[in-house]
């Protein structure tokens, strides 16, 4: 997966906008209004495979980990609510999209995390 095919599928989400609060290298796609945006997935630039951190339920995260190695704690995050994957094809694209899209939803507040 590509920056820019990650890129695509989530900005067709509703309310999610692209910002860079951490500096150039991370491109963070937040929820909600401007002033009080809530992070959805960070895409770590430049890197190669790509770096995807997506919110997640910590049941799924750790069942996750334990299935791919491709699959980590989130980097510089919670690591009980946060994974990071490392796009190198372990996960299918669609795969990626449907976390993305379990991220939106618990930051949206359309579900809640099991625990």
């Amino acid at each position: 997966m590509t920056h820019k095919e990650f890129e695509e599928y989530i900005m067709q989400l509703p309310k999610v906008w692209l910002d860079y609060p951490f500096g150039e290298d991370s491109a963070v796609y937040k929820y909600g209004d401007k002033d009080n945006g809530k992070i959805v997935a960070i895409v770590a630039e430049k890197t190669k495979p790509l770096r995807v951190s997506l919110k997640c339920d910590p049941l799924l995260a750790e069942n996750l980990r334990e299935k791919y190695e491709t699959v980590v704690p989130g980097y510089h995050l919670n690591k009980k609510h946060w994974n990071t994957i490392i796009c190198s094809g372990q996960l299918t694209n669609e795969e990626i999209f449907d976390l993305t899209r379990l991220s939106y939803r618990l930051v949206s507040g359309e579900i809640q995390p099991a625990v």
